[in-house]
Order: C-alpha cells, then structure tokens, then sequence
C-alpha cells in the first residue's frame, strides 16, 4: 500500500493531482487490453491515442519540472 501512495507523490513529495491522472489513464489502458485479449471488446483507436498521448504529456511535464526543495 506505501508502493501505491509513493506512486501519487510528485518530486516535492507532495501528492499531485498529475500522477493521479497518469495512474488512472494507466489502468485504462491495462483494462481495455484485458478487455481486447480475453472479452474480443475493442477501445476505439482515437481514444487508445489520447489516453497515450495525456501519460507521454505528463511524463514530458515531469521530467521538465524544477524541484521545489
């Protein structure tokens, strides 16, 4: 459960409204390739590239943001 908790906090140690919407566009993604794999159900594939897209935007934002400390 801290492994959890440590993924939500930014380099401030601070939890960050971003790694939250990072986490949940992860689990997206994990829940509509299950769904494809084991349920034939398919993510329409505008919305797979938007959902990748917002995580690579997050990720570019945190590798240029300062630390605050």
């Amino acid at each position: 459960m801290n492994y959890l908790k440590q993924l939500l906090k930014d380099k401030s140690n601070n939890y960050s409204m971003r790694e939250l919407v990072i986490a949940i566009c992860l689990l997206l993604i994990v829940i509509s390739w299950f769904a494809n794999l084991f349920f034939g159900k398919d993510i329409p594939e505008y919305m797979f590239y938007a959902i990748i897209s917002l995580i690579a935007t997050g990720c570019f934002g945190y590798s240029i943001e300062k630390n605050k400390s």
